[in-house]
């Protein structure tokens, strides 16, 4: 069980840095499954969206990997992770996604990721007893803001959101 209770505090550089890069990986990680499953059923636009969100993801773990350059950083097990969420806050749940979803629902996903990346480093910006600890999660959270609006700029230039998506007309079904 995640440790997900307020008095869960993150108070140093370390640890910040430990949740951080198995936020990104765990982002990428999923991303690239997603986009696995995109191309088995030759859903390929949506496929290629999640492989470019991975890579945004590796390129945010590398960063947080030279900051990290010359620490010894923690190895937690999942459940001593401080999140609130079953898994790190940018790892899209799995049965969200769908084999027909359009580069416009992906993004959804995507959108709604960030926003609880932000919400969690904003809580560690709020609630750390290190001060460089809550300045390094503010920018974080900064920075995830800025992908926020990134995100929603791409969304604007795919197609109507009142649109429905694709209806499977051949639904995977479970024999009785």
């Amino acid at each position: 069980m995640n440790s997900t209770t307020s008095s869960a505090l993150i108070d140093t550089v370390e640890e910040f840095l430990a949740h951080a890069m198995e936020l990104e990986l765990e982002s990428v990680e999923r991303y690239e499954q997603l986009a696995d499953s995109m191309e088995v059923h030759n859903n390929l636009e949506t496929a290629s969206l999640f492989r470019k969100l991975a890579h945004f993801g590796q390129k945010h773990a590398h960063e947080v990997e030279q900051l990290a350059s010359g620490m010894t950083l923690p190895e937690l097990p999942p459940w001593e992770f401080k999140w609130s969420t079953p898994e790190s806050p940018e790892s899209v749940p799995m049965e969200e996604a769908h084999y027909l979803m359009d580069a416009y629902l992906a993004l959804q996903l995507a959108l709604h990721n960030e926003q609880r990346g932000r919400d969690f480093y904003a809580k560690v910006a709020d609630s750390s007893p290190n001060p460089e600890v809550r300045e390094m999660a503010l920018s974080f959270s900064e920075e995830e803001q800025e992908h926020i609006e990134l995100i929603k700029k791409w969304k604007e230039n795919l197609r109507d959101p009142s649109n429905q998506p694709q209806e499977d007309l051949d639904p995977p079904n479970m024999p009785e």
